[in-house]
């Protein structure tokens, strides 16, 4: 189990709107990843469970999609990923020694927003 290395991707425009089973059919397409799960499509996402990861289902936290033709990282997707790290909309199952390495992560896109992560804030 592993947080994913941080790509720094270009961002989005902030006001994207978000669909994430949508991005996810773009992003597998892109990666090369429609039979599996690809290194690529692994960068998309801010944790995967490594010793699974040929299953789609090991890859937790998508922040990214296809925007002309470039892998790019979502505003929305990753304030929505902030916001399942903190326990909202029924939180998200990983391993408790991961979640500051993914707040880690996550924060990074927080500020590349010119943004406070929320757990940070205050």
């Amino acid at each position: 189990m592993t947080v994913t290395q941080f790509q720094d991707l270009p961002l989005a425009d902030e006001d994207r709107s978000w669909d994430g089973d949508a991005a996810d059919d773009r992003v597998r397409r892109f990666t090369d990843a429609e039979d599996h799960p690809t290194p690529a499509y692994r960068d998309a996402h801010v944790w995967h469970d490594a010793p699974d990861d040929d299953e789609y289902g090991a890859y937790k936290l998508l922040i990214a999609d296809v925007v002309d033709g470039k892998l790019v990282a979502v505003p929305r997707a990753i304030m929505a990923a902030g916001n399942v790290v903190q326990g909202g909309r029924g939180g998200v199952d990983l391993p408790q020694d991961d979640i500051a390495r993914v707040k880690g992560h996550l924060a990074r896109y927080y500020e590349k927003m010119g943004r406070t992560a929320p757990w940070e804030d205050g």
